[in-house]
């Protein structure tokens, strides 16, 4: 069992403890507090310290609690801030700013708990005086310009008008709030201080190893954002390109920003960070290239790139690779007609509309073991391939619905691809009776998420479909409505209602209102119309709701058995044309 050491702790016995010697890691995320995140500190500490504006009503026994401080002990002997670095960062800046007004005054009171808060900054001596050279707290943050400057003002006191940065914009304002306490009680002007450093109250936690201390972040963590695998990743990166040259260390922080910026718009994991997913879909192609074995358990994601020391992310390829995997993606996301083909971007779209997210990794791990040196890809061979993937993955989760039962065939497939061969899903094909009976009494419901890849599977191989935007929001239409059913008892047999050939994808805004509508009625909202106020209200971009709102005066039970019938076929015929048909 992990030992740590808990043990409360006032702001004064904390900091001014001579072992006291805290740094803010490489991996950590940039200081991030702004103005009204410092005017609720000061604001709760205040009406703690000073109740009711009357300094002397505070009972000296009361105890104002700030949180944790989770830290381990690194090889330097020094305590790594793993929760916490917000708030202590924060009290060290209002610390410092009152030990500037403080050194001010003349009297020795005022020297005397000077010297007090000192002890809070600043290392000491042997004979117990400030070393101010060197400060109880250091940051190394990777990505974080500014922290050279938090240094300085510590050091210093000093903050120029020039300097724009958090931790001066915040210094500047704990001195104003600092002047306005002196100017305003200046007969209790040590109080507030004195009862920050008495009163306020930290518990520490220090954990014997880095694990055990993000463990026990992501346990206590309520608040913001825990750590990410991929921060622990950054700070591997920094210190590998700061080993190289400081130039190369600069172009990596750039350049991480930028991936950073770049993920947050095209990855929205349900889980994790938008980094994480890139690597989780990196970790894949390593995975099948290193490993080249088909198991289906996987570790974690830090677990697999702390590998030997984390020897991946120690090789000069796997930061251009993330990059390159990235804009990829990117240009998926943003369905870059100059990169893919009108049809490579229609069956891209289609595997947006998947049942689950394995094909992510999939294409990932297909486009890493094929590209060019240019980054391109053999537009025939791609667009074999998805249309290979789109049939597997879609027949398999009709036959095997289980969340995680893709994994096995595709694991045994990524296999192939790293390996340069072609992806036919030999050992995992489909029996055609089978595969089409079980489709065919399969209940189609709109919470399954195969209902919808059904769907806009269906509407995407009309060749004359136009391609949708991605962003483009479809709900589920019920072509003869739900409601009806309800009421009128049209049709014999109340299956039909989420049979696929009663389904269809169509846009939200237009389901909104369309959905209970008679068939004759929602003709207008398929195709469009002019309202009352002369506005133009856009049909749906779905070809085949406009077909079959221009070809059926009615829509019923034999339309929508036969169309039913239709997809059924359609998709067959799909399997069979891959050669996924035993």
């Amino acid at each position: 069992m992990s030992k740590l050491n808990v043990d409360q702790k006032n702001i004064y016995e904390l900091l001014s403890d001579r072992k006291a010697d805290y740094i803010i890691p490489d991996y950590q995320r940039p200081y991030a507090w702004d103005e009204d995140n410092c005017q609720t500190l000061w604001d709760d500490i205040f009406s703690f310290a000073i109740p009711d504006n009357d300094a002397t009503k505070f009972d000296t026994s009361d105890e104002y609690f700030l949180g944790s401080i989770v830290t381990f002990e690194n090889d330097k002997k020094q305590q790594e801030v793993i929760d916490g670095q917000q708030r202590l960062t924060t009290f060290m800046l209002l610390l410092r700013a009152f030990y500037d007004r403080f050194t001010q005054m003349q009297d020795q009171d005022s020297k005397d708990f000077s010297e007090r808060i000192a002890s809070c900054i600043w290392k000491t001596n042997e004979t117990g005086k400030p070393d101010k050279e060197h400060l109880k707290i250091d940051s190394v943050v990777a990505t974080d310009k500014d922290k050279d400057e938090f240094l300085s003002i510590l050091k210093t006191g000093i903050v120029t008008n020039e300097q724009t940065s958090t931790y001066a914009n915040n210094f500047r304002f704990f001195l104003e709030k600092v002047d306005n306490f002196i100017n305003n009680f200046s007969k209790f002007s040590e109080k507030l201080p004195a009862r920050i450093l008495n009163n306020c109250i930290l518990m520490p936690i220090e954990a014997e190893s880095q694990d055990t201390a993000l463990r026990i972040f992501s346990t206590l963590n309520d608040r913001g954002l825990p750590l990410s695998d991929s921060d622990i990743f950054k700070a591997q990166f920094y210190q590998y390109y700061k080993q190289k040259s400081e130039d190369d260390r600069d172009e990596f922080i750039k350049d991480w920003k930028k991936l950073e910026e770049t993920c947050e718009k095209i990855f929205h994991p349900i889980t994790g960070t938008p980094m994480d997913d890139l690597f989780t879909r990196y970790m894949y192609f390593i995975r099948a290239k290193r490993d080249n074995n088909k198991s289906t358990t996987t570790e974690s994601l830090r677990r697999f790139y702390e590998r030997d020391k984390y020897s991946v992310l120690k090789q000069d390829d796997t930061f251009e690779n993330l990059k390159d995997l990235a804009q990829f993606w990117e240009d998926i996301t943003d369905q870059n007609s100059e990169r893919f083909s009108l049809d490579i971007l229609k069956k891209l779209f289609i595997l947006n509309y998947a049942p689950n997210s394995m094909w992510n990794y999939f294409i990932s791990v297909y486009y890493m073991a094929n590209r060019n040196k240019n980054g391109d890809l053999n537009a025939k061979e791609f667009k074999i391939f998805l249309d290979r993937t789109i049939a597997f993955i879609w027949g398999y989760a009709i036959i095997h619905p289980g969340v995680n039962a893709l994994r096995t065939p595709l694991f045994a497939e990524m296999l192939n691809i790293v390996n340069l061969n072609e992806v036919t899903f030999s050992e995992f094909k489909f029996n055609k009776e089978k595969t089409r009976s079980t489709i065919v009494i399969y209940d189609f419901k709109n919470g399954r998420p195969i209902t919808k890849s059904m769907l806009a599977l269906h509407m995407m191989l009309n060749n004359e479909q136009v391609l949708p935007k991605l962003s483009q929001q479809f709900d589920i239409e019920h072509i003869y409505p739900k409601k009806r059913q309800e009421n009128e008892k049209g049709l014999s047999d109340n299956k039909q209602i989420e049979s696929l050939g009663n389904k269809a994808i169509l846009e939200k805004r237009i389901n909104i209102r369309a959905s209970d509508y008679r068939f004759e009625d929602k003709v207008k909202y398929y195709n469009g119309f002019i309202n009352n106020k002369g506005q133009r209200k856009d049909g749906t971009i779905n070809l085949e709701l406009k077909n079959i709102s221009s070809s059926y005066k009615e829509f019923g039970e034999k339309e929508i058995i036969k169309r039913n019938g239709k997809i059924i076929d359609e998709f067959m015929s799909l399997l069979n044309k891959n050669g996924l048909i035993a």
